[in-house]
């Protein structure tokens, strides 16, 4: 699959996310915790392209976790 941006910093290990409103959790793949970590970036700094960019990558590629994490 196709990472949405270059450059990211991708560790070696898959993580448990926890969505902060629900408390629900997700394991990601690296490249996923880099594109969430991303996206949660973004939306700190308001770059609403690059937090669109990723949502439509979670949502092609990690559905599931994209309702869990970032509905």
């Amino acid at each position: 699959m196709k990472l949405p941006f270059e450059d990211l910093l991708i560790g070696s290990e898959p993580e448990i996310i926890v969505n902060p409103y629900s408390g629900h959790s997700a394991t990601l793949t690296p490249e996923a915790v880099a594109v969430y970590d991303l996206i949660k970036g973004a939306e700190a700094i308001g770059s609403h392209q690059i937090v669109r960019d990723g949502l439509d990558w979670f949502r092609e590629n990690y559905p599931e976790e994209f309702y869990i994490l970032l509905d």
